[in-house]
């Protein structure tokens, strides 16, 4: 992962939370890179994400999910209570 830090200087220790921040609100995604901008009090963060390869995708209110998991509550029972057409192999 490469990690540029912009207007300052940060340790490792405060670095490591801002990575672990981003972990958390992008669960499941891995960072290729991290810019951390430093502007007085306040921090920005760009997180550039590698490409995600996903084996299959779930429709939603007209957006695709990789996990069931990441739709909320009655779109996951939508989606279990949908009637499956079956596929014929020739």
């Amino acid at each position: 992962m490469k990690i540029n830090v912009i207007g300052g200087e940060m340790d490792k220790r405060e670095i490591d939370k801002y990575i672990s921040y981003v972990k958390e609100k992008h669960c499941g995604r891995q960072i290729r890179e991290l810019e951390i901008t430093i502007d007085g009090e306040f921090v920005g963060l760009k997180a550039v994400f590698a490409d995600t390869d996903f084996q299959r995708a779930f429709r939603s209110a007209d957006y695709l999910v990789d996990d069931i998991n990441k739709m909320n509550d009655a779109k996951q029972s939508e989606h279990y209570e949908k009637k499956r057409h079956s596929v014929e192999e020739n």
